[in-house]
Formats: C-alpha cells, structure tokens, sequence
C-alpha cells in the first residue's frame, strides 16, 4: 500500500459544535468527548496523524467511546501490538511523509555529527527500507544528535525480523504520545472558546 497522503493539521479542531459538548464534563476529558464524538471520519484522520496504519486507526475509531484517557491510550498500544508486517510498513512509510527533518538534524551539534548522522539514516533506510523511528521523548536537545546516532548505529546490525519488533515498539510509543497530546490539546481548546 503506498504511503499516506500529509496529515490535515487538525481534524478534529472544529468537528464537534460547541452545543454539543455537554458542560458537566470534565475539562481535561473535553478532548476525549470531541474524539468519541467527532465522526468517523474525522476521528479516524486524526488517529492517522499519531499512527499511519489504517487498521490501527479503524481498530481505534470502532471501539469508540472510551471512558477515560488511560482506556483509550491502552487500546492504542494494543492495538499497536497487533499491527500485521503490513499495517507496520504502512506506518513506517507514512513517517517518511512527516514534514520534519531527519531525527536528530536540529540537534545542536558539529558539523561532522550532522554528516555522520545523515550517513547513517541513509545507511539504516539503505539496509531496512524505511525511515528510522526513535521515541525521544524525555531526552534533552543536546543529547539528541548523540541518542540518534547511537540508536541508529546499534540497530543497524539487528536482523531483519530483530528490527522490526525494534521499530514496531519506538513506533507505538510514537503514536502513544501523539495520541495522548491529541486529545489533551483538545482540552486545553475547548475550555477557552
């Protein structure tokens, strides 16, 4: 399946009218409720911009309404875990649409470091076939260019099938954070309008 088109930058930012969001809810589960009630379309456009697996995202969009951020963000990471070799090569190829520089690129660092770590995504995506993912979440700006790298140099001799497992999980935690800050986000607007 060929990669995804670019995301919309927010789906889900006018898809459910104001009236509609009833004021006994709680304002950091406002993003929740737009997500359970946006419309499927919406919902699923939204989910593909934290994981470009279409399965994942229908998976996600049908179980619908989740009770809580924790229950949404656990049948996420299930459903992640479940994702076929095709639904993975779907994702991992949508990331390479990302409109973003390569990991690691805005890090500050040497220029050498900034060639060697452009050597080595070429050299992963050469051995792999597809971008490579890494969860930085957590890690300072100035560690970055050096966790990259390192990251990518360490899972250039993973096998094939090693580095997929690898990249399905960096991936889940990816589209977790994503998700998560999808839905909080939405709280954080729906409160100020």
């Amino acid at each position: 399946m060929p990669p995804s088109r670019p995301h919309e930058e927010d789906p889900l930012a006018s898809d459910i009218p104001p009236q509609r969001l009833d004021a006994s809810t709680e304002p950091s589960l406002l993003g929740l409720h737009r997500f359970n009630e946006a419309d499927t379309g919406a919902a699923e456009e939204a989910l593909l911009a934290c994981c470009g697996s279409h399965r994942w995202a229908l998976r996600l969009t049908a179980h619908r309404p989740y009770p809580d951020i924790e229950s949404l963000l656990a049948a996420a990471s299930e459903a992640s875990y479940d994702l076929r070799p095709a639904d993975l090569a779907e994702a991992l190829a949508d990331e390479s649409w990302m409109p973003q520089p390569l990991l690691g690129m805005r890090a500050p660092g040497s220029q050498a470091a900034h060639t060697a770590l452009r050597a080595a995504h070429a050299a992963y995506e050469a051995q792999f076939g597809h971008v490579f993912v890494v969860c930085l979440e957590g890690i300072d700006p100035e560690e970055m260019l050096d966790t990259v790298l390192s990251s990518i140099r360490t899972r250039l001799a993973n096998e094939p099938d090693e580095e997929r497992l690898v990249a399905s999980d960096e991936l889940r935690r990816i589209a977790l954070i994503r998700l998560a800050h999808l839905v909080t986000r939405h709280s954080a607007g729906a409160g100020a309008r």
